[in-house]
């Protein structure tokens, strides 16, 4: 096994369209649906990552920036921007294109932790990742940061 994989192998991309079903009374996107969508994107992502079955450990930020209305294109990429011993960041960001202009407009930014499990559910390692890009070498950077406070809101919420 490898220690590290370069952020490439477990790059991911994804292109929905805003249907008025997912929609709600002002014809934006529901929050819920996008949210969906990007957990289903980090899980393939961290998937072709680690080469296993993976589970979601917490969804630790969103942000919506913007929103999508019908007959819009998502367009959603997800990356590995750092590990743990069986853990996995994944960030995830979806953009909106307009089908009408070609505009492109950020809508949703997250971070998602995936943890890689065996076939009897249980936590198994994860190879190492390298950043490539300049954005990811940020997000790696700052991996530590963001663990440590996933680890005292764990802490906080065991103790209410």
């Amino acid at each position: 096994m490898p220690e590290q994989l370069p952020a490439s192998i477990s790059r991911t991309n994804q292109t929905k369209l805003v249907l008025p079903p997912n929609t709600n009374h002002m014809g934006t996107i529901f929050g819920g649906t996008v949210l969906s969508y990007i957990d289903e994107i980090a899980a393939i992502t961290a998937m072709k990552h680690s080469k296993q079955a993976v589970v979601t450990a917490s969804i630790d930020t969103v942000n919506f920036l913007s929103s999508a209305k019908v007959g819009d294109i998502l367009n959603l990429e997800g990356v590995v921007i750092s590990t743990g011993r069986t853990s996995m960041e994944v960030y995830v960001k979806v953009d909106c294109q307009n089908i009408e202009t070609g505009k492109k407009t950020v809508t949703t930014t997250a971070i998602l932790t995936m943890v890689a499990v065996n076939k009897e559910g249980k936590p198994t390692p994860v190879y190492g990742v390298t950043p490539e890009t300049e954005e990811e070498k940020k997000l790696f950077q700052n991996a530590q940061r963001r663990k440590e406070r996933r680890l005292k809101i764990n802490e906080f919420s065991e103790e209410i």
